[in-house]
C-alpha cells in the first residue's frame, strides 16, 4: 500500500511540473511596455537603414555612369 501510494504521488508531481510552468494561460499577450521595446528598435533598424540605401543607390549610380574621369598620377 505504501509503494502503490508513493508512486502515485511521485507520478501525479512528475507530470504536473509542465501545469506550474504554464503561468496563467495568457500566451500570446504582450504588454504595453513590450510592444514599446520591440518598436523602439525597429525604429533603430529603419533609421539605420535610410543612410544605407541611399549609399547603395549613390554606390550604384557612380558604379554605372558614362561621365568618367582619368585621374593621371605624376612622379
Amino acid at each position: 500500500m505504501k509503494n502503490t501510494l508513493r508512486n502515485t504521488l511521485v507520478a501525479l508531481i512528475a507530470f504536473s511540473s509542465s501545469a506550474y510552468a504554464s503561468g496563467n494561460g495568457s500566451a500570446g499577450e504582450g504588454s504595453l511596455l513590450l510592444s514599446l521595446f520591440i518598436g523602439f528598435f525597429a525604429l533603430i533598424v529603419v533609421f539605420q537603414l535610410v543612410p544605407a540605401v541611399i549609399l547603395f543607390v549613390g554606390m550604384v549610380k557612380g558604379l554605372t555612369s558614362k561621365d568618367s574621369k582619368k585621374v593621371e598620377t605624376s612622379n
